[in-house]
């Protein structure tokens, strides 16, 4: 089954535009993505009349890419307690004589290797 794909284009902070190919049901996140980082990197050229768009822009990517790295790092230690849990749960339940299906032991999990990494490119090469 094929997804269905739309080619969009982005303006960020009055560059070029960029030409991507995202899935459709992706279209509201991407577009919120142009919007928020427009917004910020708008009001702070006003904020830092000091610095040019280029620096601005910095500025602004290293903010999305703290916000990032932060939301990743709660993922995991929510992870790490979720983990936790079912394994202090799943004792609860063997001690009083519950078993349980050992559906997911031959299975790969979902989560193995995961590490930070970038989600796939939606650039158009040109």
């Amino acid at each position: 089954m094929t997804e269905d794909k739309l080619n969009i284009t982005i303006r960020i902070a009055g560059q070029n535009p960029v030409a991507l190919k995202i899935n459709r049901a992706d279209e509201e996140r991407v577009r919120n993505a142009e919007y928020q980082v427009n917004r910020l990197w708008s009001r702070w050229l006003q904020r830092f009349p000091d610095k040019n768009s280029t620096e601005v822009l910095a500025m602004v990517a290293y903010q999305f890419a703290e916000l990032y790295f932060n939301a990743n790092r709660l993922s995991e230690e929510t992870n790490a307690v979720l983990e936790q849990f079912e394994t202090e749960l799943d004792r609860m339940l063997h001690g009083f004589g519950c078993s349980l299906p050992d559906a997911g032991k031959d299975a790969a999990d979902p989560r193995a290797g995961d590490e930070p990494h970038a989600p796939s490119s939606p650039w158009v090469a040109s």
